[in-house]
C-alpha cells in the first residue's frame, strides 16, 4: 500500500472521522450477514468444541477477502477506512474469520513488499494468509525469523493467529527475506487460547521449501502489523459498544428494590463515563484507519495515531467488557450470556500486536516526549 498524500505537516492533517454512505452501506451489510448466520449459543459452544459457521464464503461474496486488493487484482480497491468498518461490526460479535490475520495483516505484507502473485487467489478467497508471527508480535520490533538453510526453512513460531483457513503461510527468514510457504509444507499444533473465536497455534517447518518474495521482510512486516494494531482498535472499538449497548438495554429493565436499575444514580454516572470512553475509543480507532488511508501506512502520523488507538482501546475493550459483566448482576457471570465471549476477546486481544505499554513506549518517541 502506497502512501496517497505524500508529507503532511502534523498541525495541518485533520483526519475526516464521519463515516460515508458507502461505508454505512457495508457496515448494513456485514450486519445483517452477522444476524442471519451467526448466535451467540453457537459462539458458546465453541468453548465445548463445536464448530463455528464458515463465513468466509459469504464474506468473500460481499468482497471483503480482496477488500484492500487493487481491482486489477480482482480485489474491491478499498481503503483501510472501509475495512476498519467491517472491523468494528466483528468486533460486536466475536465471530471466527480471517479477515484481520488475511485480508488486513498478511495482504499488507505482501502489498508492501510488492509481491502480486498470491494478491488474485486472496481476493476471490481461494488462498488464505497467515503472517507466520507471534500475535504478540508489535510493530516496533524485529519479528521472530525461522532459520533458513540450503534444505530450507526450519524452526517453530508460536501462537500465531488465523492458522485454522490459511492456505500459505508468510514467513520471514533468519536471512532477512520474506518466503511464502504452502500449508501442507508445515505442521500446525493448537495451542490453549483464552479466546476459542480466535484460536492460536504452534506452526513448525522442518526444511520446508519456500518461494522467496522479498530480500527485506522486516519493513512490510512492520507494516502489516502496525494496520493490524490500526484495525485491530476498531474490533475492540465495536466490542466495546455492544457491551455498552447490552448493558444499557439490560439496566432499562432490571428491576431492583421496586426501582428500574438503570434509574440508580451510582450507575448512571458508571454507564455515562463507559459510554463517553466508548465514543472516544470509536473516534481514536477511526482516526487511525483514515490516517493510513490518507497519508499510508508508512508515514509518522499513522503510526502515531495507530498507537495511541492501540494502546487506548486494548485497554478500554477490556474495562467495558468487565463493566458489562459485573452490571449485568449475576447473570453477567453465568455462562449461556455472551458477556464472558466480549471478555475473552477483549482480554486476549489486548496483547495482539503489541500490549498497550509497548504502543505507550512507542508513543513516546514517536511524539517527541522525553522518557
Amino acid at each position: 500500500m502506497t502512501d496517497h498524500a505524500g508529507p503532511v505537516d502534523r498541525t495541518d492533517y485533520v483526519p475526516t472521522l464521519l463515516p460515508d454512505e458507502v461505508e454505512e452501506d457495508l457496515r448494513a451489510a456485514v450486519r445483517d450477514l452477522l444476524s442471519r448466520r451467526v448466535g451467540v449459543d453457537q459462539l458458546i459452544a465453541a468453548y465445548d468444541g463445536a464448530a463455528l459457521p464458515d463465513l468466509w464464503p459469504e464474506m468473500t461474496g460481499l468482497g471483503l477477502a480482496g477488500l484492500l486488493i487493487g481491482e486489477e487484482f480482482g480485489g474491491a480497491g478499498a481503503t483501510p477506512a472501509v475495512a476498519a468498518v467491517v472491523l468494528e461490526e466483528l468486533g460486536a460479535l466475536p465471530v471466527r474469520t480471517p479477515m484481520l490475520t488475511s485480508a488486513v495483516v498478511a495482504t499488507t505484507v505482501l502489498q508492501e513488499a510488492g509481491d502480486t502473485a498470491l494478491l488474485p487467489g486472496l481476493a476471490d478467497g481461494s488462498v488464505v494468509a497467515a503472517l507466520a508471527v507471534p500475535l504478540s508480535a508489535d510493530p516496533y520490533s524485529t519479528a521472530p525469523t525461522v532459520r533458513v538453510g540450503e534444505s530450507g526453512l526450519t524452526g517453530t513460531v508460536r501462537s500465531v493467529a488465523g492458522v485454522e483457513a490459511a492456505t500459505v503461510f508468510i514467513v520471514p527468514g533468519s536471512d532477512g527475506c520474506l518466503y511464502a510457504v504452502d500449508r501442507a509444507d508445515a505442521a500446525v499444533a493448537p495451542v490453549s487460547s483464552l479466546d476459542m473465536t480466535r484460536p492460536v497455534a504452534d506452526v513448525t517447518f522442518d526444511a520446508s521449501r519456500g518461494r522467496r518474495i522479498v530480500d527485506d521482510a522486516d519493513s512490510a512486516v512492520r507494516a502489516g502489523l502496525r494496520l493490524g494494531a490500526a484495525l485491530l482498535a476498531s474490533e475492540q472499538a465495536g466490542a466495546a459498544r455492544w457491551c455498552v449497548t447490552e448493558t444499557v438495554a439490560y439496566l432499562q429493565q432490571r428491576r431492583q428494590f421496586g426501582r428500574v436499575v438503570g434509574g440508580f444514580q451510582a450507575i448512571k454516572h458508571r454507564l455515562a463515563d463507559l459510554y463517553a470512553d466508548t465514543e472516544q475509543a470509536s473516534a481514536i480507532a477511526r482516526a487511525a484507519a483514515v490516517a493510513a488511508t490518507d497519508l499510508g501506512v508508512g508515514h509518522e502520523e499513522t503510526a502515531l495515531m495507530s498507537a495511541v488507538a492501540a494502546a487506548y482501546n486494548g485497554d478500554h475493550a477490556v474495562r467495558a467488557a468487565e463493566e458489562a459483566v459485573q452490571l449485568h448482576g449475576g447473570i453477567g457471570m453465568t455462562w449461556e450470556h455472551p458477556a464472558h465471549l466480549c471478555l475473552k476477546r477483549a482480554k486476549a486481544d489486548q496483547i495482539a500486536f503489541g500490549t498497550p505499554g509497548r504502543h505507550r513506549a512507542a508513543l513516546a518517541g514517536l511524539a517527541d516526549l522525553p522518557a
